[in-house]
């Protein structure tokens, strides 16, 4: 298909009443998502058949699965941001309006018990400050990343629902890098010591800093200035104040990455007014 012809088709696809977008780093983690709400909202027909939107490119994957649309995007501030102008523009064009657009993905925690989902209130920088920097042209722009409290406390009302695992609001650092950026020891390079690691994310806690992860800022400043209700949810794998590397076993780290979609599913569910009905009908099978 040429370019204009592709463009056509995702207008087309995404004007279909489109509710909620979820993102995700990982391509598989999005296509799994995917076939989970299609279980969830009841929909018709195979989830195994489900294809991707994008498959004909290597930037990233879409699944349309009813009012919702699941989205990779790749590692990192660079990548998410390519995907959130493309997928923003997109919107604006099939004229979609009233969207909800929640990132879910995986972090390191601060403090807190892994497995722990923490709902982002503000993802701040390096340095705690709540600010995205965009370089333009050769000017630093400083952008807010602010994300809507209302979302934020909405969901965390319907954690509450969830009894399986602890969910809290906090702050998300977001960083550049995996490693060093991270205060990370077991990179190729290391110019610290384990002493001025912990004293960074003691004070990283202090700030109020729960988790970490590398998407934050941008996702925030960019769906704040184009007016998107935006959030972010993200389970924590590990708990950085007591090491640099995951220690959970594979199956555990399975379940882990399947709690931000519980919650983002009750949540959709409940705006659908689809949640009471799925509880009468879970208490007719048994």
């Amino acid at each position: 298909l040429r370019a204009d012809h592709i463009l056509l088709l995702w207008l087309i696809i995404l004007s279909l009443i489109f509710q909620f977008v979820c993102v995700g780093g990982s391509p598989n983690r999005m296509k799994a998502f995917a076939q989970f709400m299609h279980k969830e909202l009841g929909l018709e027909g195979d989830a195994k058949d489900m294809s991707d939107i994008c498959a004909g490119t290597d930037r990233y994957s879409m699944y349309k699965v009813g009012p919702v649309l699941s989205i990779s995007h790749g590692m990192g501030v660079p990548s998410i941001s390519i995907m959130l102008h493309e997928l923003i523009k997109l919107l604006h064009h099939a004229k979609c309006c009233d969207v909800t657009i929640i990132r879910i993905g995986t972090s390191g925690g601060l403090g807190i018990e892994p497995g722990s989902v923490v709902i982002t209130d503000i993802a701040v920088d390096s340095f705690f400050k709540p600010q995205f920097e965009q370089v333009i042209l050769d000017n630093v722009v400083v952008r807010s990343t602010e994300l809507d409290q209302d979302l934020a406390n909405e969901l965390l009302k319907c954690s509450r629902e969830i009894e399986d695992f602890p969910t809290l609001i906090g702050h998300t650092m977001c960083t550049d890098d995996f490693y060093e950026g991270q205060g990370r020891l077991d990179g190729a390079l290391c110019s610290f010591s384990n002493e001025k690691k912990l004293e960074y994310l003691k004070r990283a806690y202090d700030a109020g800093v729960r988790n970490i992860e590398m998407e934050s800022t941008v996702f925030a400043a960019m769906c704040r200035l184009c007016g998107l209700k935006a959030a972010v949810v993200c389970v924590t794998l590990l708990d950085r104040l007591e090491g640099d590397q995951i220690t959970a076993s594979h199956e555990v780290l399975v379940e882990y990455q399947r709690r931000p979609q519980q919650l983002i599913s009750m949540f959709i569910k409940k705006h659908l007014g689809l949640w009471n009905q799925t509880e009468l009908l879970d208490k007719e099978l048994v």
